[in-house]
């Protein structure tokens, strides 16, 4: 008697990360808005304008999401800005809005994991990430892909959420979360396994010095970190040597 072969899915971090984005990717731009009360345009603007002094051609902006980043980045002007995200629904809005800019041209969405970033070896000038290193599953393995795919001088800028290091704007920060940040999440999704895991994510992140440590044992060099906004978010800066 021939006996059947139970198939049984494995729900690893990557998977649940490209369901629960998949799952909000409706409100997500609405959503991060309010989140950040605008302030995450801000945010970018800022990573941007550092990106343009190294004037880069080739851009690989990883968990590019809805393509915010990727069309601010379009701003300055580069030959080429490549998307990559898991979650195909995200870059289906990324790439209708891309579409409604007129920016099909330069910005290209695509379904892809850092893990396995499929460009050559050498090939970007730059790369971008924001608000996505904490969703990472393996978090070495995608920086060392990065590496990979950058030129030698080439630059990594990083927006990563952030713990403020005074007591008492700890504090206000762990009461956004609870109240603010909830009521805005019950608002617009049902979802509270993921309300739950964007909350607990940001907090346990390893920011500041010790992501400066992860990223100088991965080969980068010049590695620096600005915090912005009383310490919430943080831009970081590293190079290919």
């Amino acid at each position: 008697m021939n006996q059947k072969k139970v198939s049984k899915k494995i729900y690893t971090k990557k998977n649940q990360i490209k369901k629960m984005f998949d799952g909000i990717s409706g409100n997500y731009d609405m959503m991060n808005t309010l989140f950040t009360f605008g302030i995450d345009k801000i945010w970018r603007k800022k990573l941007v304008k550092k990106l343009s002094t190294f004037k880069p051609k080739k851009i690989l902006d990883i968990a590019t999401g809805t393509g915010d980043l990727a069309i601010e980045i379009a701003k300055i002007k580069p030959e080429r800005i490549i998307g990559i995200d898991i979650s195909k629904k995200m870059i289906s809005i990324g790439n209708m809005k891309i579409k409604k800019l007129k920016y099909e041209k330069i910005i290209k969405l695509s379904e892809g994991d850092c893990e396995k970033i499929p460009f050559p070896t050498n090939y970007f000038d730059a790369v971008t990430i924001s608000f996505g290193v904490r969703n990472f599953e393996n978090i070495d393995k995608c920086l060392i892909e990065i590496f990979r795919v950058l030129k030698k001088g080439g630059n990594l800028l990083i927006l990563e959420t952030s713990i403020p290091k005074s007591k008492f704007l700890f504090f206000c920060y762990i009461f956004y979360l609870k109240t603010i940040y909830a009521l805005i999440y019950n608002l617009f999704s049902s979802d509270r396994i993921a309300y739950k895991y964007l909350k607990d994510s940001s907090l346990v992140f390893p920011n500041g010095k010790k992501f400066n440590n992860i990223l100088i044992k991965n080969g980068f060099i010049n590695v620096k970190n600005k915090p912005l906004t009383f310490g919430v978010t943080s831009l970081y800066f590293a190079k290919k040597p």
